[in-house]
């Protein structure tokens, strides 16, 4: 695999979906499809979205590609997913070989309004499942638990903002020689949206993460990151439902991220899989 993610991939798994119905589909407009953070909006009864991800940082050439599948469970109150990402870290003692990272199985649940509120919110749950190889520096060898409170404002009809926090936390997490130690990490991100037309959006987003890494035998050692982001994202709707939603973004490092940039790529599919 080159450093470039397969993203005809998640094409394989929409193959059933009607892009020849007789009827037009109503037009979706852009809402769910964040970059950096998370908006609040679960998927509707019957929608489900593949969502792929790819991010390179310039100095370092790491890169990170993940696949998330989303679904609602038993409605829109209710929702599941699975994210797997597959990472490249060039000062891995591997050599800087590609491999799986930590699965992440979510949970989040609905509990202030919906994509056509004014405010939303939807707490999300999430268990980080220990799939990554520690001594490649591809996960942190333990089972771990995150939370994650994201609140989406709709500024008028032509500005939606959302915001996150988060915190994630690994009891006896491993380093790359085997050593434990707890470690957890918080999350703070804000993001502006313009929805410039239905079928485009205009977005900044800052995220900034404050958290430790294992250091040793028991000791820890603390770690941030900051970034600004603007990106762009547009949309096309077919028939039958199904939209195709691509996008890029440049996040940009600053304080103790500064001098750092990275390119992301994003590309979604959602569809309905019930009539």
């Amino acid at each position: 695999m080159n450093c470039f993610p397969p993203f005809p991939l998640c094409f394989l798994l929409v193959l059933g979906v009607p892009l020849g119905a007789q009827e037009p589909a109503r037009p979706l407009p852009i809402q769910d499809n964040s970059f950096l953070l998370e908006e609040a909006y679960n998927q509707e009864a019957g929608v489900i979205q593949h969502i792929q991800t790819f991010s390179r940082l310039q100095r370092s050439g790491d890169w990170v590609y993940t696949f998330t599948e989303e679904w609602p469970w038993g409605g829109q109150r209710h929702q599941v997913s699975l994210t797997a990402p597959v990472q490249r870290l060039a000062s891995s003692p591997d050599g800087g070989r590609r491999g799986l990272g930590d699965l992440a199985l979510n949970y989040r649940y609905q509990a202030l309004g919906d994509g056509a509120s004014v405010v939303a919110f939807a707490p999300r749950l999430s268990l980080l499942l220990p799939t990554g190889n520690h001594n490649a520096g591809r996960g942190n060898g333990n089972l771990g638990i995150q939370v994650n409170l994201p609140l989406s404002v709709a500024l008028g009809d032509a500005f939606v903002t959302h915001m996150n926090l988060g915190y994630t936390h690994t009891p006896h997490a491993k380093d790359l020689l085997g050593n434990c130690a707890d470690i957890g990490t918080t999350n703070i991100c804000q993001s502006l949206v313009w929805l410039a037309r239905q079928d485009l959006n205009l977005l900044v987003e800052f995220a900034y993460t404050s958290g430790d890494i294992v250091a040793g035998p028991g000791l820890r050692q603390p770690t941030q990151s900051a970034f600004i982001s603007p990106g762009l994202r547009g949309a096309w709707t077919f028939p039958g439902g199904l939209q195709i939603v691509p996008g890029l973004a440049i996040p940009i490092g600053v304080g103790p991220s500064r001098g750092e940039t990275a390119i992301f790529l994003y590309l979604s599919l959602e569809h309905p899989f019930l009539k």
